[in-house]
């Protein structure tokens, strides 16, 4: 244990000492120009946006599959073995600074050839040909990072990691985002079936009306063929409302981790489609630049790639290892552990890359291509995501406003196929108003109901491109910091 202590006493401070010169540019931390606010900042509820954002819309299904998604979800699965993965990989790149220490020991059975010159010299001093040897003892190495090599890799270990750890958060938000709006779109194709199914029981009962006046010889017999078909289209567009729900039962299940066909009983009660909110967060564009998990996995990963620059440079330098032995060796057991069994050894190495014909150069080159790289990856990171927002914004704008309008249409249209059908009944009009008056009435219901959908699917989009009620915690900043 004092061996230990001492061991300690003399790496920490030279490792200390060493620590203040590594080669390579030093990070800093990249800026980019971005207006005060978003053009649709009025669209934004700027007090602090609540982390479980789904119950804005006021719906427990909706938050329980969100809560499974996150545990079930194979893609967030992945992401987290990866967090595993990197951190694993950072943990090596800092055990990397450290000294090796290997213990040994062994039993060699030596039978020496009496044809060489060793087994001469033995003859002639009259020792064994045979013996046993026993030994035991310890190895040491270490590599003194001198120029830095090895810190700037354990740096780019290190904001790899934080990347991971952003990235999980980045996938969740994603999932979170994607299990809502497959609800959602489930929703709104079950309204959409009811309307049909509504329109449906109308036409048949125009049929009924029809056909008694047919009976009494007050319409023709086409009166009764056009309200059939009237009736069969009608039908007919029910088919693909079918199928698409069927493929959102099917999204939702795999979203949640489960077989197709394993949440049915959960979601085949129709409910209404819950009422869009106002998305909550910041109407400031550079706040992207903490609460959206996949800029900051872009900035670490600009970092890693700015740290492997000095990595690469770093091989220009000499490498200067140390290596020791100190042990016993003995023919016999009784006199392992004494004193003129003691053997020791020690050797300081330096291996430098002279003449690689231009490798290094090669390598070098690649890092700061990979650093320019993550640079306009980052910037771009930054640039959709503030597009992500003012397009989620102007959409759910203007569904609000369509919306308006259409429930406007639709009573008005109501009211005329009413009058209609009154009309008909008093032998003013003819058939082909009525059937045209439905038509119209349910092309524009079944677009309000897509519209009242595509308003909440559009505060999903909304809240995930701002950041989905992510924060960035102190305790994050204190690892990047410390990272970089």
């Amino acid at each position: 244990m004092g061996a230990v202590v001492r061991a300690r006493s003399l790496i920490l401070p030279a490792m200390t000492l060493l620590a203040g010169c590594a080669v390579g540019p030093d990070y800093h931390a990249p800026s980019i120009i971005l207006t005060q606010d978003y053009l649709a900042a009025p669209s934004i509820d700027t007090r602090a946006a609540s982390a479980s954002w789904w119950q804005a819309f006021h719906d427990p299904l909706l938050a329980t599959l969100i809560e499974r998604a996150r545990v079930g979800n194979t893609d967030l699965q992945q992401a987290r073995a990866r967090v595993l993965r990197s951190r694993a990989v950072a943990k090596a790149a800092g055990a990397a600074l450290l000294p090796v220490i290997d213990g040994t020991s062994g039993i060699d059975r030596i039978g020496q050839s009496l044809d060489t010159a060793i087994g001469h010299i033995t003859t002639e001093l009259g020792l064994p040909r045979d013996y046993t040897e026993y030994s035991v003892g310890g190895a040491a190495s270490w590599e003194i990072d001198f120029f830095g090599g090895l810190r700037r890799g354990r740096e780019a270990a290190r904001a790899d990691a934080a990347a991971a750890r952003a990235d999980v958060a980045a996938m969740t938000i994603a999932i979170d985002a994607e299990t809502a709006d497959a609800y959602l779109a489930l929703r709104t194709l079950q309204s959409r079936l009811e309307v049909t199914r509504e329109q449906e029981r109308n036409e048949a009962l125009l049929i009924d009306m029809v056909r008694q006046r047919v009976g009494q010889g007050v319409s023709a017999d086409r009166d009764l063929n056009r309200a059939n078909g009237a009736l069969e289209g009608v039908r007919a567009s029910m088919a693909p409302l079918r199928a698409s729900i069927e493929a959102q039962l099917n999204r939702l299940d795999v979203l949640l981790g489960d077989q197709p066909g394993h949440n049915r009983s959960l979601l085949t009660e129709v409910t209404p489609i819950p009422d869009a909110p106002v998305p909550a967060g910041s109407a400031a564009p550079t706040d992207l630049l903490r609460r959206r998990p996949d800029v900051i996995a872009a900035e670490r990963r600009l970092a890693a790639s700015n740290a492997r620059i000095g990595q690469a440079l770093a091989d220009y330098y000499p490498r200067i290892s140390l290596s020791g032995l100190i042990g016993v060796a003995s023919l016999t057991t009784g006199d392992l552990f004494t004193r003129d069994a003691l053997q020791a050894s020690g050797r300081a190495g330096l291996r430098w890359r002279l003449f690689d014909f231009g490798r290094i150069d090669a390598e070098v080159a690649a890092a700061r291509g990979r650093q320019a790289e993550a640079l306009a990856a980052w910037r771009g990171s930054v640039l959709s995501a503030a597009e992500d927002v003012e397009t989620a914004l102007a959409r759910l704008a203007e569904a609000h406003r369509e919306r308006s309008s259409l429930e406007i249409e639709v009573a008005s249209l109501t009211q005329a196929r009413d009058q209609a059908r009154q009309a008909y009944e008093g032998g003013v009009t003819g058939l082909i108003n009525v059937t045209d008056a439905d038509r119209e009435l349910l092309a524009a219901s079944d677009r309000l109901t897509q519209v009242r959908g595509d308003e909440t699917r559009q505060a999903v989009f909304a809240y995930r491109a701002l950041g989905g009620g992510w924060q960035a915690n102190p305790a994050v900043a204190i690892v990047y910091a410390r990272d970089r």
